[in-house]
């Protein structure tokens, strides 16, 4: 059978669609960041993102063009003021990139899985290719300029060794010592410190920013449950003696006037919520000592509360674009009985 003559999958669909979405957020989000940074080791780290992006869209009109597949409205931009002043700092822009680099790497790598049409496919690992480029590029930047936040260093084991005892997996008694923590364990905990940091500038940013109380509120909360998670993987690693990471630079102006679109704003906290989900689900399976990983759940419960928070709000104002999805055959067959 000719490929061509294939209608894409549910999966294939929803990663074109995701993509749009993903892509032109990130698109104009670096159009502004590309108009004010300044450093010349860090502006074309920047101004690769901006191409990979637009790179991507490109493929994905192409694919649109081919399977008759409307448009999705993304990002455009109207959704962002160039004449605002400058609101992040230069590190500030390197830190976004290489953490949306990680997001499109686990995101492509999802969609690769998913894809069976070659043209789908092809788009899913070019993306996957171009954000492991991204990341690459941006670390290297950031290790040049010292201002990379390297993972904490233990001791290199000399020898295998087994778990003899399944009190190594306890930790949910609070009378009773817990095992130190193992290098997984570790990973994830600095990892969540760096995402969730990442989380509370931009909801300074986008907070001071917006002209809605409603979205300021929103931001506001989204910050401060950000710095409690924190505060709370923080107090696991200072427990071992582990120092909590050394974050760079990355703050935001004092700039109030609107940057973004409300709209954008919204959905931007709204896929760092996802991936933060994600990334807590992931720790939460990883993680071999129970207390860490009732912590996870725990959390992620508190977090998916804050995203349905979230999309209430994108609904009540008209700004969540609906996934492309099947159509109710019960409705259909009842209005064909009325009519």
């Amino acid at each position: 059978m000719d490929e061509k003559n294939i209608h894409l999958t549910a999966a294939e669909i929803a990663s074109v669609w995701t993509g749009y979405m993903n892509d032109t957020l990130a698109k104009s989000i670096l159009s502004f960041m590309l108009k004010h940074v300044d450093d010349p080791e860090i502006k074309p780290v920047v101004q690769h993102a901006y191409d990979n992006f637009t790179n991507q869209i490109d493929q994905l009109h192409q694919i649109f063009e081919e399977e008759n597949f409307a448009v999705p409205n993304g990002f455009t931009e109207k959704d962002v003021n160039m004449k605002a002043p400058w609101l992040f700092t230069d590190v500030f822009c390197l830190t976004y990139v290489t953490h949306m680099a990680r997001i499109g790497m686990i995101t492509y790598s999802g969609f690769v899985t998913m894809s069976i049409k070659k043209e789908i496919r092809d788009y899913s690992i070019q993306g996957l290719q171009d954000m492991a480029a991204l990341y690459d590029h941006a670390v290297e930047i950031a290790l040049k300029k010292g201002i990379n936040a390297r993972h904490p260093y233990i001791e290199s084991p000399k020898q295998i060794d087994y778990v003899d005892s399944k009190k190594y997996f306890s930790g949910l008694n609070p009378f009773s010592d817990k095992r130190p923590l193992n290098a997984i364990e570790i990973s994830h905990l600095y990892m969540n410190i760096q995402t969730n940091e990442m989380g509370v500038r931009l909801c300074l940013a986008f907070a001071q920013t917006s002209p809605s109380k409603v979205v300021q509120d929103f931001m506001i909360r989204c910050k401060n449950i950000s710095q409690k998670h924190i505060k709370i993987f923080v107090d696991s690693l200072m427990a071992n003696d582990i120092g909590a990471p050394q974050v760079p630079d990355t703050a935001v102006s004092d700039s109030t006037t609107q940057t973004f679109s409300d709209k954008l704003m919204m959905y931007h906290m709204s896929l760092l919520i996802s991936a933060g989900i994600g990334n807590y689900a992931t720790a939460a399976a990883a993680s071999q000592r129970m207390d860490l990983a009732a912590n996870y759940e725990r959390l992620s419960m508190e977090v998916a509360k804050l995203a349905k928070s979230g999309a209430d709000i994108m609904i009540d104002n008209n700004w969540l674009e609906q996934p492309p999805g099947t159509r109710n055959r019960e409705k259909l067959a009842k209005n064909k009985e009325k009519s």
